[in-house]
């Protein structure tokens, strides 16, 4: 199965990646292979030419309004996350096989690839609805990043890249879709829609993951993640917060406040 999983992580093209990420879905549901513990995942997923990758401080700001540009703006930003997405969780099942972990951890972590890969075509889909298409803007590597940085230890990477970076997108998603909805885009809204709900069981599985790794529970548990945190993310998590898709994800305001940055009109 790891190897099955890098050969995804191998391909550049962001569509066929996703395709080969729902195929290897459905082959390893239908039992075509076993958990193998050997590790195979390549340091960097492979990446189409386009979008040309730029630090995030040098990134155009995204300008508001409701024109087509705007639009593709931010449907071309939430895609280039849901293809790193697809990445960061086959790169989880290839990087951190183990016949230690059990099967239920491999049918979860493949579903959410599946999921991101259903999300990223669906996204895709409205870029050309709008005749434009993926690598048409630049973007930043800041996800991958994260990544990296946790590549050594797989309940380090549950507590950032899917418990702080992942769980922030249940921040502000609805806003995105209340935008969509006035400006008369129907189509990207209910997709919008589809990604939340599903990124609500995403940051629940993450969850659910490091509670069962780590073994802890209670206020062991949060000093463990915000230890995590603190060592693998930098500054302090944003507000606002979505405090009902969090608490529904399994992350109660307790665990997450902590690390919040100061609410308007406090200095920190």
């Amino acid at each position: 199965m790891t190897a099955a999983a890098s050969s995804v992580l191998s391909i550049p093209d962001a569509v066929e990646k996703a395709g080969a990420t729902r195929r290897l879905h459905a082959d390893w549901q239908a039992g075509h292979f076993p958990v193998r513990g050997d590790p195979d995942a390549p340091l960097r997923p492979a990446r189409p030419a386009r979008p040309e990758l730029l630090p995030p401080r040098e990134m155009p700001r995204r300008r508001k309004g409701g024109t087509r540009a705007t639009r593709v703006a931010l449907i071309h930003a939430i895609a280039h996350i849901e293809l790193n997405a697809i990445d960061l969780a086959v790169d989880l099942v290839a990087r951190f096989a183990s016949p230690a972990l059990p099967r239920q951890f491999f049918d979860d972590w493949l579903q959410v690839a599946d999921d991101e890969a259903r999300h990223f075509l669906m996204l895709h889909q409205r870029l050309r609805d709008l005749e434009a298409d993926y690598g048409d803007l630049p973007a930043h590597d800041g996800l991958w990043e994260a990544a990296m940085d946790t590549s050594h230890d797989l309940i380090a990477r549950l507590a950032v890249a899917h418990m702080v970076l992942e769980a922030r997108g249940l921040d502000v998603t609805p806003a995105m879709i209340d935008r969509m909805q006035r400006l008369g885009d129907q189509k990207t809204a209910e997709v919008l829609s589809v990604i939340y709900r599903d990124e609500i069981t995403h940051v629940a599985t993450a969850t659910r993951w490091f509670g069962q790794l780590t073994g802890l529970e209670g206020a062991e548990l949060e000093e463990c993640w915000h230890g995590h945190v603190r060592a693998g993310f930098r500054g302090k998590l944003k507000r606002p917060f979505n405090e009902s898709a969090r608490r529904e994800a399994g992350m109660e305001p307790d665990m997450y406040e902590p690390l919040a940055d100061s609410p308007p009109g406090i200095d920190a």
